[in-house]
């Protein structure tokens, strides 16, 4: 069906010259002017695809997964450097309560005949040397190099990794499910637009059956009572045609909002059906190989595996490089007897640990079983998902086929039971039932075709293969015709 705006159908009304120019009119038989719609300054038209592509760009959920997932690999290349040394710089300040000085006394006092020689202030007075100044400044660069940690380096680099692709895989489920919530608010709205015809199409028959039915009653062909159930079945027919308005610019909010778009938008792209759907079993095996739920999970499996490896690295020790470098000292003794730089090797041996890496381990063992289970279980819950969904599609398939043969039926009628009341062989009931249940059959096709829409959605989303639905819509999909 050519999904035109709903509101151009009322273009072919008569229009009185003193009405607004927004304003399209339907005249009633005794001359009452009723104002029916009021027509849009501005809308939006947009094809399905179009909308996709604007929603990928600016959906604010999409654009926050995405800043997710550039902070991970910031993270990631954050863990790449702690291979890398680690290089500071220090400058110290000190002030001392007196200054250090070592006088001939002491150094004798320290020797084995320190108590037989005793007591020479002459020589205190005139040898005695200063060590430092009260005041001590000093800096240095120190250098610190990791040789071997226990593989906890190497873990850290895994959990980082792991959390990069939790995030890629939640960008994915994010568009995964804002695609179907563009399937919904979209093809809703062709819908509503559709019913919204029908529901014209029936008040218009339902105004032709009036003015007939009024025309009989003038010539004396019809009882007063026919004419009254035709002007009763045509008010109602325009009040659920202004219904049926209502609901599409409720369901037109849904999807403005969604695009970001000033102008009510305005589905181009029509509801469809296909001839057949791909085998379930091309679904099922899709779906388990490529869903990022259950990469998901892989990934916090590899953070959960990491979390172990470098928790069992605590019972290792860890060997070091470090050095130092003087860059200033005082102009003292100590200062000149103290070596201008110093290199060597550290080992680190953990001999009692008080943060639990026995209980850590154990934790971490427990989360990757958890993990399995979780994806067996998704596996489980994916397989009867697309089953369901499938079967739903193919349902609705059958249903909108299936209603051909009363569409056709239905329109028959409808001629019929005109012909027959003009003539006097029918009541204006009859008419009125043929013409609803011409209504009927359209709306139950159409709500049976979105449907199918959206469980094809859903397959193809859960599936990964949102891509494909262009060829589905496009050179594989039948336009729903009303």
């Amino acid at each position: 069906m050519r999904l035109t705006p709903a509101l151009t159908c009322w273009a072919m009304m008569v229009v009185p010259a003193s009405a607004n120019a927004n304003d399209i009119i339907v005249n009633d038989p005794h001359n009452a002017s009723i104002p029916v719609a009021t027509a849009s300054p501005a809308q939006h038209p947009v094809s399905f695809l179009d909308a996709w592509q604007a929603v990928v760009s600016q959906n604010d959920g999409l654009a926050a997964e995405r800043a997710n997932i550039a902070r991970s690999q910031n993270m990631q290349d954050a863990a790449k450097d702690l291979y890398l040394p680690s290089i500071s710089a220090t400058a110290k300040y000190t002030r001392l309560d007196k200054p250090v000085e070592i006088k001939p006394s002491d150094l004798i006092e320290s020797m084995p005949i320190g108590d037989v020689v005793s007591g020479l202030p002459i020589f205190d007075q005139l040898f005695t040397s200063q060590l430092t100044n009260r005041e001590v400044f000093t800096s240095s660069i120190r250098a610190v190099w990791p040789i071997f940690t226990g593989g906890r380096i190497t873990a850290a680099q895994d959990i980082a990794k792991g959390q990069t692709e939790e995030a890629t895989q939640l960008l994915a489920m994010k568009q995964q499910a804002t695609f179907e919530d563009l399937s919904k608010f979209y093809f809703g709205v062709a819908l509503a637009q559709q019913v919204l015809e029908t529901r014209i199409e029936v008040e218009n028959g339902l105004k032709k059956h009036f003015v007939r039915a009024n025309k009989l009653e003038q010539q004396g062909q019809i009882a007063e009572v026919e004419r009254l159930q035709a002007q009763a079945s045509y008010d109602k027919a325009r009040v659920e045609r202004q219904k049926a308005q209502r609901d599409m610019e409720i369901a037109q909010v849904a999807l403005t909002k969604l695009l970001k778009v000033d102008t009510p938008a305005v589905p181009i792209s029509s509801l469809f059906v296909n001839e057949s759907l791909p085998p379930m079993s091309a679904f099922i095996d899709k779906t388990l190989a490529g869903y990022p739920g259950l990469q998901l999970l892989d990934a916090k499996k590899k953070q959960a595996q990491g979390l172990m490896a470098a928790e069992k690295g605590k019972y290792y020790p860890e060997v070091y490089l470090y050095g130092n470098y003087n860059l200033y000292e005082d102009d003292t003794l100590a200062a000149k007897t103290e070596p201008d730089w110093a290199v060597g090797v550290g080992v680190n041996i953990p001999l009692l640990d008080s943060s639990g890496r026995s209980g850590k381990v154990k934790a971490a063992h427990s989360a990757v079983t958890q993990v399995n289970y979780l994806r067996a279980q998704a596996e489980q819950d994916l397989t009867v998902l697309v089953e369901k969904t499938y079967r739903e599609a193919l349902q609705s398939l059958e249903e909108y086929n299936g209603l051909a043969s009363s569409l056709e039926l239905a329109k028959e009628n409808v001629s019929l039971r005109e012909k027959a009341f003009s003539q006097g062989l029918s009541t204006s009931l009859g008419v009125v039932d043929a013409e609803l249940y011409l209504a009927g059959v359209k709306t139950q096709r159409a709500a049976a075709a979105y449907q199918y829409v959206i469980s094809l959605a859903r397959l193809l989303a859960v599936s990964s293969e949102i891509n494909s639905f262009k060829q589905y819509q496009q050179y594989q999909g039948l336009e729903v015709q009303s």
